[in-house]
């Protein structure tokens, strides 16, 4: 990619010329890619609404306190919510985040020419927070995919998104001098999120704004490595830290969401940790990677196939388990009845053990 230079000045004497990215091809060659989603919610009557989660017989114990509560219909008005995505198919395949068409009764995807759309959800699957829209339209402009398994901390990424149905923007925060610390980059790869056990998350602290979400998360190569999905905020105001779910892991989702409406998730029933310093010591390992198994599920895929407390878990058809948040991910999109092969360290050796995965219910 093309670079811009600029002297960074430390003090009396020192300055430093230091290479910084220039987006422009970057945004000028991928902007086209880019849409603008608007979820329109139509106005609704919600009975038995009172308090959200409340039984309404639990009414009664308020009333003997004098608090009253009325479990009567509510009327809910039209919601409108906006979001991002970008084009995966020449045809009017679109990628998104669920939670941007959650609940839509109507979409309107517009594109950087000004055109509009109406969207159909072809599928949606909320634990990895990817939907896949399609629009009435062709030859559209595609963007180009790339392979978020490459992708290294403190390697430079940008985010293209519409945020609020503006013209898309893009966002990477630039370092104005060369000190230790994220600044438009990737700052960790399989990060895991309480909320989220089938995503790998890319942290980053490209500034993704509210309407961002669903856009594409970009390496200096133009390529897509990422779609933003989360960012981490106490006061509503971007803190340095948001997420994007790997591109890797997307695709899969979106074949199965393309093919079948939904999403069937693969299964071997092994309880499992990360493993530190002191564990890899006590285990014989060299360095502390892979997922300790601490237990197996009775009549599991990996019971039957001798899975067993205390095996350490080092890849899965030959692709690298790093953490514990790898495996889940890895399982999770592998075809039901398939059988896999995985390499397990069991008392100062490494094994293969053949497992065939179960199906989880579909999502």
């Amino acid at each position: 990619p093309a670079t811009a230079g600029v002297t960074i000045f430390g003090g009396s004497e020192d300055k430093q010329q230091v290479q910084l990215p220039d987006f422009v091809k970057l945004v000028e060659d991928n902007g086209p890619g880019v849409v603008n989603i608007q979820m329109i919610r139509n106005a609704r009557t919600v009975e038995n609404a009172g308090i959200p989660g409340l039984d309404p017989r639990g009414a009664e114990i308020f009333r003997r306190f004098g608090i009253p509560f009325d479990f009567g219909p509510q009327e809910i008005p039209e919601q409108r919510g906006t979001g991002s995505g970008f084009i995966v198919s020449s045809d009017g395949i679109i990628m998104t985040n669920a939670h941007v068409v959650e609940g839509a009764d109507e979409l309107i995807v517009r594109l950087t020419d000004k055109r509009e759309f109406k969207g159909k959800v072809l599928g949606s699957d909320k634990q990895t927070d990817i939907a896949v829209i399609k629009i009435e339209a062709k030859d559209l402009p595609v963007l180009k995919m790339g392979d978020s398994s490459k992708l290294k901390v403190g390697e430079w990424v940008a985010a293209i998104g519409r945020p609020r149905g503006l013209a898309h923007t893009p966002t990477a925060t630039l370092p104005m001098k060369p000190t230790p610390g994220p600044a438009g980059i990737v700052s960790a790869l399989s990060r895991n999120l309480p909320s989220d056990q089938y995503v790998p998350f890319i942290q980053t602290d490209v500034a993704v704004n509210p309407g961002n979400s669903g856009g594409p998360l970009f390496n200096m190569q133009g390529e897509v490595v990422g779609i933003n999905s989360q960012i981490f905020s106490t006061s509503g105001g971007f803190m340095g830290l948001s997420f994007a779910i790997p591109i890797d892991l997307a695709m899969q989702i979106k074949d199965q969401l393309v093919k079948d409406g939904r999403v069937t998730r693969g299964y071997v029933g092994v309880f499992i940790q990360e493993i530190n310093q002191e564990l890899a010591d006590s285990l014989g390992l060299k360095t502390p990677e892979g997922a300790l198994v601490t237990k197996t599920e009775k009549d599991s895929p990996a019971e039957k196939a001798g899975l067993r407390e205390r095996d350490v878990i080092l890849a899965l058809n030959g692709k690298k388990v790093t953490s514990s948040v790898t495996l889940p991910s890895l399982v999770s999109t592998i075809r039901p009845g398939t059988e896999v092969t995985m390499t397990v360290f069991r008392d100062g050796k490494e094994q293969e053990i053949k497992v065939t995965v179960a199906s989880t219910k579909a999502t």
